[in-house]
């Protein structure tokens, strides 16, 4: 979800296992050459979901670190896609720690304009619609009111598990 710690913690995480890191986000404006929200304003949620999905699949498969978009995951056939082709950490937050890090929502399309009271709402009903595929992923990590560092040791911890766990089974 958007707020979760993703771009943030992506970027640690890649430092730490000395991994290239890529944000899907940027990657799309760099390859739209404009921010998303005019994506969003020009082209609609369609259009930038369309940009999203030719980014995710233009990736490749090398071992990389990416951060993504928070619905990303949620689109028709990409949960799929991203399983195959590595290891799908969730960052879960709450309602509440979202809004706090989102704050007034100004570069966040799905909330700008919103009232407080109706981004709350807006983000609880993205959650709800995002959890099936959320909960496909390989690890999830609790991110509320923890620092980035401690977000990464618990990842790092859960792949050294994943990984020891396939190499005995």
């Amino acid at each position: 979800m958007m707020g979760a710690g993703k771009s943030l913690v992506g970027r640690r995480l890649a430092q730490v296992l000395k991994l290239p890191f890529i944000d899907s986000d940027q990657e799309i404006e760099h390859q739209a050459g404009c921010s998303i929200p005019e994506i969003f304003e020009r082209d609609g949620e369609a259009g930038f979901r369309s940009l999203e999905a030719d980014v995710i699949r233009g990736l490749g498969e090398r071992t990389q670190v990416v951060a993504l978009g928070g619905g990303a995951a949620a689109q028709p056939g990409m949960i799929e896609l991203l399983k195959s082709r590595g290891t799908i950490i969730y960052l879960r937050a709450s309602i509440e720690t979202l809004l706090a890090r989102i704050g007034d929502a100004r570069t966040r399309p799905m909330l700008h304009g919103l009232s407080p009271e109706q981004r709350a709402e807006r983000l609880e009903s993205l959650q709800r619609e995002r959890e099936p595929s959320y909960s496909q992923a390989h690890i999830t990590v609790e991110s509320n009111q923890v620092r980035a560092s401690n977000v990464v040791d618990q990842i790092v911890r859960a792949l050294d598990e994943r990984s020891s766990n396939q190499i005995n089974t």
